[in-house]
């Protein structure tokens, strides 16, 4: 068991890797951003305006096919950049600039190593994300998706695909090796978690499929807060992407002390 002091040295640590990670994320928030946000807005023209206008079938939620997707969308773009903005980073530092061994030579425990690159991750999807929210807020003035719920998911999202980015950007030999992973595993979940349907209409095979993807939990809980009421709201979701960012965190412990470049 860790004491409290422990704990509290691994918050602090953690932190100091993120400052680093910060100071050069900074300079480039534009860049970010921007790049963040243009497959949402392709996805929100081509599926939200173009599609859901010609569908003649009301979603089971919302007023619009537009309205169903918005949510999906806000967590679909903060797995993308949390996801790969963390694999890319790390593999930068692993193969190319090879700056890496500095951060594994820090007298600072594992756990906080893989916290602090976890932190960085977060930040990107968020300010990414943070970008749909505001689209999606021009497009329906819904304020929900403002709702301290809405952006609690959203940060276990961000943190269970950042953690996924710094275990990737461990393992990966190659910038090849991210490009299988992303198309093996982002982009599938990308159109299979939940993002543009309602999974619970699904035969039973595939939503069982459906649900082991952490994607789904988000898109249905970020959904049910933006369009219906928090009776409604599957609270069971949390506890799951809980234990999935904690799993990962103890997998990305393990990696960072044992790793070797």
């Amino acid at each position: 068991m860790l004491k409290a002091s422990s704990i509290r040295g691994i918050f602090t640590d953690s932190l100091t890797v993120f400052w680093g990670d910060w100071l050069d994320l900074r300079v480039r928030l534009p860049q970010v951003i921007a790049s963040g946000l243009i497959s949402p807005l392709i996805y929100i023209l081509a599926f939200g305006l173009g599609l859901g206008s010609a569908l003649a079938v009301r979603p089971p939620i919302g007023d619009s096919y537009l309205e169903f997707i918005l949510p999906g969308m806000v967590a679909l773009s903060s797995m993308t950049i949390s996801f790969g903005g963390t694999t890319f980073s790390i593999c930068g530092e692993r193969l190319y600039s090879k700056t890496f061994e500095e951060i594994l030579l820090l007298p600072v425990h594992p756990l906080a190593l893989f916290l602090g690159k976890m932190l960085a991750g977060v930040v990107r999807g968020l300010m990414t994300s943070g970008a749909v929210i505001v689209v999606a807020l021009l497009f329906t003035r819904n304020l929900a998706f403002l709702n301290p719920l809405f952006l609690l998911v959203l940060v276990l999202n961000c943190a269970i695909f950042s953690g996924l980015g710094v275990i990737a950007g461990l393992n990966v030999k190659s910038l090849e090796g991210v490009g299988l992973i992303n198309n093996f595993l982002i982009v599938p979940m990308s159109f299979l978690g939940a993002t543009f349907f309602d999974p619970t209409k699904l035969p039973m095979l595939f939503k069982g499929i459906i649900f082991l993807l952490p994607l789904t939990y988000t898109s249905i809980s970020l959904r049910s807060i933006v369009l219906d009421s928090l009776a409604n709201f599957p609270w069971y979701s949390i506890p799951i992407l809980l234990i999935a960012g904690i799993a990962l965190s103890a997998i990305g412990a393990y990696q960072f002390s044992h790793q070797q470049d």
